[in-house]
């Protein structure tokens, strides 16, 4: 008789899982007319935890609209469980642009390439590994591990975190920590000293609609009062005007660490030249020096000869934890008094670099990567946290990946030929349950 072939490990089936969630298309425009595939991927989801052995809940917040969400128990069920989660909606991409078709989920030249290979089907696929090998193997965690694979992320997570915290609290009892997203990745820094950036804050948002009314006419006549000039103008406005700088906690302490790490001193009165320094990863972290507000629509008219009597901008704004107040007023003054505005608001998360859950992290990424340090961060954008930390949740991101020192990481998110490479797919599966099993 031939003997039944040994189950794959998690880190054997990891790069496969990629490709088969990444070959999903679930890309979310935030327009429900051009939804696609988030049934589909939460249905795979569900096959495979099912496939083993758990028993997966599978949620719809609207038709299409799928959330997968499952408990492994642990050791002390006592303890606060931990969540885990990762968001199966992609952002758009246009095949024209890429090397490689988006949703092929190709692996080459060491990597597994295509939409939402960094955000963030790899940390669905490491979090879908692991748990089917701790289940394949018997394993008992610490303690209770909520897992949850979300629609919507993309669009604020309205029909996926934010839905599940409204109607179905009931599966996170008990949960008091959570990991994600954007953080637990390896930064280079001078001489091939490595940092993995943990993910501890994260700036607000405020997605604004804006409006102004004028009085329409023939567009050969002389105008006074042209709703696209005033909406011009204001927007205008508010892309030269330039927030204050404003040193967080966890950007301190981060920039404080690259300093000691690289010798290169620190000036906490020049945060800007330290993040200079930093190479492509100065994106991410200049930009949560401070808030920002960049428009990003803009739709006024109809016909070449009419000046129409509305005009409409969206603008993308982002403010730093404790400056929500500070920042709308901000924003009425430098747009002014014709500007109508309103707007869907998403807060700043921000908790400590410290703690059970943190040295965890620290002894996971030591394991496989002796003398590299963690340091926290601040994420310039947002994630399901967000609506996490409405439960009273602290909030983290960890999603460990190992990479190599010439990748561009920052430039992939929502970029073209996105791509994660496979030995760091392999090491931040190791790294996960290694984490798993110290939290």
């Amino acid at each position: 008789m031939t003997p039944s072939p040994r189950p794959s490990t998690a880190a054997d089936e990891v790069a496969a899982l990629t490709s088969d969630l990444i070959r999903i298309d679930t890309t979310n425009t935030g327009d429900p007319a051009t939804l696609a595939g988030e049934r589909v991927a939460a249905e795979y989801v569900a096959e495979k935890l099912a496939e083993v052995g758990f028993e997966p809940h599978y949620v719809e917040s609207g038709p299409g609209r799928g959330n997968v969400v499952a408990r492994l128990a642990g050791a002390d069920p006592g303890r606060g469980a931990l969540l885990v989660h990762g968001h199966l909606d992609v952002v758009p991409a246009d095949p024209a642009e890429w090397s490689v078709h988006p949703f092929s989920g190709e692996i080459r030249d060491g990597y597994v390439w295509g939409r939402g290979a960094i955000d963030m089907k790899h940390m669905v696929a490491m979090t879908l590994a692991v748990a089917r090998q701790f289940k394949r193997d018997g394993t008992v965690p610490p303690r209770d591990i909520v897992l949850a694979f979300l629609a919507d992320e993309e669009a604020g997570g309205f029909h996926g975190a934010r839905w599940l915290v409204n109607h179905r609290p009931d599966l996170f009892d008990g949960v008091t920590e959570a990991v994600s997203e954007v953080g637990g990745f390896s930064l280079t820094l001078a001489d091939g000293v490595r940092a993995y950036l943990v993910e501890t804050a994260q700036k607000g948002i405020m997605w604004l609609r804006l409006k102004v009314r004028g009085t329409a006419g023939h567009g050969s006549m002389v105008h006074t009062d042209n709703a696209v000039a005033k909406l011009a103008a204001a927007v205008a406005r508010l892309d030269a005007h330039r927030f204050p700088i404003v040193l967080t906690g966890a950007t301190r302490e981060f920039l404080e660490g690259v300093a000691e790490l690289t010798g290169v001193p620190f000036d906490p009165d020049d945060p800007e030249t330290a993040v200079a320094r930093l190479g492509s990863v100065a994106r991410l972290i200049g930009a949560t020096l401070r808030d920002t507000a960049n428009v990003t629509m803009f739709n006024a008219g109809y016909k070449t000869n009419v000046v129409p009597s509305l005009a409409e901008a969206t603008v993308d704004g982002r403010m730093l934890p404790g400056r929500e107040a500070a920042f709308e007023k901000t924003l009425a003054e430098v747009l002014g008094p014709d500007i109508e505005m309103d707007w869907d608001q998403l807060p700043p998360v921000e908790t400590t670099f410290d703690g059970r859950l943190v040295d965890a992290m620290t002894s996971a990424i030591s394991a496989e990567d002796p003398g590299a340090r963690l340091l926290p961060y601040m994420l310039s954008a947002g994630t399901d946290a967000k609506s996490f930390q409405l439960l009273g949740i602290r909030n983290f991101g960890f999603a460990p990946l190992r990479l190599p020192p010439e990748l561009d990481f920052t430039s992939l998110f929502h970029g073209v030929d996105e791509r994660v490479p496979v030995e760091g797919l392999e090491f931040g599966t190791r790294v996960l349950s290694r984490f798993l099993l110290g939290s």
